[in-house]
């Protein structure tokens, strides 16, 4: 069996180039449109299997042209793709972006197959949960399953690694059967009340989230790094600077490349640096699965840092 399981989201994301955004009832002419694969469930993945992890994905995708494609593409990635379910009559879960000449974006997302992947869709592949080593979440799909899902892996022993994005409340009982939690300054506000502004606001939110039952808190912190914490005592691990073109996928491509560095035996401190040169390399590319690196390209990264 797969010792990595993500369960998550696919979008295709829907990317025009604008010079700024319109105003009610302005139309403006783009340019450069593309249709990227993205989804953070999906990006998560991509990122995992890439960077040398065996993976399985449990998602859903529509019963249309990028559906299809998105499983071909998943295989070609090395992703097992049993538990990716076609959903008859739904499309895939889109997400209109438009990019402005400043670098902002706006974008609108709307969930379609991915909402159907409900309790009950994830009941038959229980065992894949059960089996693995690690279950890695986020939040683009229903908190019902997110949360069946963790106690399942619970019960098994299966490590559950959540990272708490795009940003919302979470119950407790969901947060209690959670070991390891990856929120950026944003989504860790947000499940502790306190604003991380430095190392230190980020040690007193990470112990909210311990009280919460979180063993192991790890805060992103964009260019300085993340903060690490486990039993109420933490560290920084800085990243990489480079010149950031597309910062899209960065956090997921992190997320991937953590756990595909704890898989092949890293240390942790040493699978948040291989984790950081992941996402310094996505953030020099642009879209989402377009700019994730492989496990080669990384290592020839980090070993011109040195």
């Amino acid at each position: 069996m797969n010792k990595l399981v993500v369960l998550g989201s696919v979008n295709a994301d829907h990317v025009l180039q604008v010079a700024s955004f319109p105003r009610p009832g302005e139309t403006l002419l783009g340019h450069g449109y593309a249709v990227i694969p993205g989804g953070k469930g999906a990006n998560q993945a991509v990122a995992a299997a890439r960077l040398g992890a065996d993976i399985a994905f449990i998602a859903c995708v529509g019963d249309d042209s990028f559906g299809h494609k998105m499983l071909n593409e998943f295989a070609r990635d090395g992703i097992n793709t049993q538990a990716v379910m076609v959903e008859q009559d739904t499309p895939t879960g889109i997400a209109m972006i438009q990019v402005a000449a400043t670098g902002e974006n706006s974008i609108c997302i709307s969930a379609e197959a991915n909402a159907r992947l409900t309790p009950e869709r994830l009941a038959p592949h229980g065992d894949l949960i059960a089996q693995a080593d690690t279950l890695l979440m986020q939040l683009e799909t229903p908190i019902a399953t997110i949360t069946q899902a963790a106690k399942i892996a619970k019960q098994a022993g299966t490590r559950v690694v959540l990272n708490p994005a795009p940003a919302q409340p979470l119950n407790d009982d969901l947060l209690a059967v959670v070991d390891l939690i990856t929120p950026n300054e944003t989504e860790a506000e947000l499940l502790t009340g306190i604003k991380v502004t430095d190392m230190a606001s980020a040690q007193v939110a990470a112990n909210v989230l311990h009280a919460k039952g979180i063993s192991e808190v790890m805060i992103t912190l964009g260019s300085q790094g993340v903060w690490i914490s486990s039993g109420g005592e933490g560290k920084q691990v800085p990243g990489f600077r480079v010149d950031a073109v597309d910062t899209t996928a960065a956090g997921d491509t992190f997320n991937g490349g953590l756990l595909a560095g704890l898989q092949a035996g890293l240390a942790l401190n040493d699978a948040i640096i291989f984790a950081h040169a992941a996402a310094a390399i996505s953030v020099t590319r642009v879209g989402a699965q377009t700019s994730i690196p492989t496990k080669a390209e990384v290592e020839v990264f980090l070993s011109s840092q040195r």
